[in-house]
């Protein structure tokens, strides 16, 4: 496989991975948002102006645990330039133990019911640490790539240049572009699709979906970023 098309690849999957677990998280856990942390701060500010509803302790601890999730990343990466080792799969290897923990607890507290017990807040706080995990990756590791879970920056720049194409301004990073942009879009977005029909048909055990992606991305097959 080409270095050129191993990216693609690479940058699709974790976008479907991030799509997927954002969505599943918010439909099975109160409208949680674990890739989209950004998103809790909105439904927060909502429910403290509104006297009738009482901000979600899982979403108030959402942000600390996403933190949590880049702080552990960057450690992790900072040890592995220490010792002079690649740090690409011990990211994946962080992100899966943090994602099986979601899916673990959240197992455990199916059915969840109309609030949060101590099971489903636990495997809340592990997705939102995972996707942290997976936000300081894709910005500290896989630089080559567009992001994988911030989705705003993507279709900013594909719709400049989508417009730039049509006005006939396009130049020779155009084309390059729009492939490194439109695949992990793309791929968020049926990640999105993919886990709102599996989780209301398997539950919790549907996270095996992204599980087996970064299990797949730890076995040998092309060089990846160190």
């Amino acid at each position: 496989m080409t270095s050129a098309r191993f990216q693609r690849l690479q940058g699709a999957s974790m976008g479907f991975l991030a799509g997927y677990v954002d969505t599943l998280g918010f439909v099975a856990l109160f409208g949680l948002f674990t890739a989209h942390v950004t998103g809790n701060f909105v439904l927060i500010a909502a429910s403290l102006a509104d006297p009738a509803q009482t901000p979600s302790l899982l979403k108030l601890l959402a942000f600390p645990a996403f933190i949590l999730g880049i702080a552990a990343a960057r450690l992790l990466v900072v040890g592995c330039e220490r010792r002079g080792k690649a740090a690409l799969k011990p990211s994946y290897l962080l992100q899966l133990g943090l994602l099986l923990g979601f899916m673990a607890c959240g197992m455990l507290a199916e059915p969840v019911g109309k609030s949060a017990g101590a099971l489903a807040m636990a495997a809340g706080l592990f997705g939102t640490a995972a996707m942290g995990a997976h936000s300081a990756a894709s910005k500290l590791l896989l630089t080559q790539l567009a992001p994988t879970s911030m989705m705003t920056g993507n279709v900013t720049q594909l719709v400049i240049d989508a417009v730039d194409w049509l006005r006939g301004a396009a130049d020779t990073g155009t084309r390059a572009r729009c492939a490194k942009f439109f695949w992990p879009v793309l791929s968020f977005a049926l990640g999105c699709a993919a886990a709102a029909f599996a989780y209301r048909a398997f539950g919790f055990v549907a996270l095996v979906v992204p599980v087996a992606i970064l299990c797949l991305h730890l076995v040998p097959a092309a060089p990846e970023a160190a």
